[in-house]
């Protein structure tokens, strides 16, 4: 016999609060958050539908994991402690091994970030999740994408390109090294503690979710600004430089998604803040607003675009 709905709550997406701040959680019609003074509530939602977002034979454990990731990489970007989510699942039935694995990956990354889960909405139908996450950032200190400066450099953090191959490989691309490709595609790792510590000494940020060129561009495009960038300053693992020897395709790691690395500008004053940590120099925002790319000594132009929903 099928649990129902409530049980279905309990069993497995019911865990004590871990924040201070989670005053009323899962249980009523709304949850209560206290937010502390000189506080800002940094608030993201991101939905993800089986055939667009995920395979169907994905891991449920990975895209618990993935879900929440992609969530907390947004409030990376901004500077924002990650406190509590809320979780919508619209689901084509009650698959209990499923929900198990799903909610399992899900709370281990919940966790490592003392994440409450503080509410959420169970429905039916084709299978999609929702998570709306919310943090905490110091009043005026929130990282932006509308506030880089002429001459600023451009940093990001990890490797560029392996959640995109990741996703080719899953198309049925042969790499000399799948596992890796495929952890970056099937469990992003949110650079939290990265985006706590910039929100001190960047002047923009935003986590790579659509591709380098997509994002960066809505730097550019909200700070009215340029950029050039240094393709052999981009740091690429073995297995993306691989693939880009076998099949040519030297603009993939610009345009491919799913890296949720931390992209930002950072004054050159400032860079030497940066030593030790993962963290590498990839370009120059310029007071020309164009965003070009040096390939072996030659320049090439891109337009701000990556990948859209509803784009034909």
């Amino acid at each position: 016999m099928a649990i129902s709905e409530f049980d279905l709550i309990r069993q497995f997406f019911t865990r004590p609060p871990q924040r201070e701040y989670t005053q009323l959680s899962v249980g009523d019609d709304c949850a209560l958050l206290d937010v502390p003074a000189g506080y800002q509530l940094a608030i993201t939602t991101d939905t993800m539908v089986e055939g667009v977002h995920f395979f169907a034979d994905v891991n449920p454990e990975h895209l618990g994991h993935k879900l929440l990731a992609v969530n907390l990489s947004d409030l990376a970007s901004m500077g924002a402690e990650p406190i509590a989510i809320s979780l919508a699942l619209t689901l084509p039935k009650i698959d209990e091994p499923w929900l198990a694995e799903f909610s399992r990956g899900l709370f281990a990354l919940a966790e490592r970030y003392k994440v409450d889960l503080i509410g959420g909405d169970t429905t039916s139908g084709a299978l999609t999740l929702s998570i709306q996450a919310m943090g905490l950032v110091p009043i005026g200190e929130a990282l932006k994408r509308s506030t880089a400066q002429v001459g600023d450099l451009i940093y990001m953090t990890g490797c560029l390109g392996d959640g995109g191959l990741g996703l080719k490989i899953k198309q049925g691309f042969i790499s000399e090294n799948n596992e890796v490709s495929l952890q970056h595609f099937n469990c992003p790792q949110p650079r939290v503690s990265e985006g706590l510590f910039l929100r001190d000494i960047a002047n923009a940020c935003i986590d790579i979710s659509d591709g380098l060129l997509a994002d960066l561009g809505h730097i550019l495009a909200r700070s009215g600004v340029g950029a050039e960038i240094d393709y052999h300053a981009l740091p690429l693992s073995k297995a993306v430089l691989h693939y880009i020897e076998e099949t040519g395709d030297w603009q993939m790691p610009l345009s491919a998604g799913d890296d949720y690395e931390l992209c930002f500008t950072i004054a050159a004053d400032k860079a030497a803040l940066l030593e030790g940590g993962d963290y590498h120099c990839i370009g120059l925002i310029t007071e020309q607003t164009q965003l070009s790319v040096t390939y072996n000594q030659q320049a090439f132009s891109f337009k701000q675009g990556g990948f859209e929903h509803f784009s034909r």
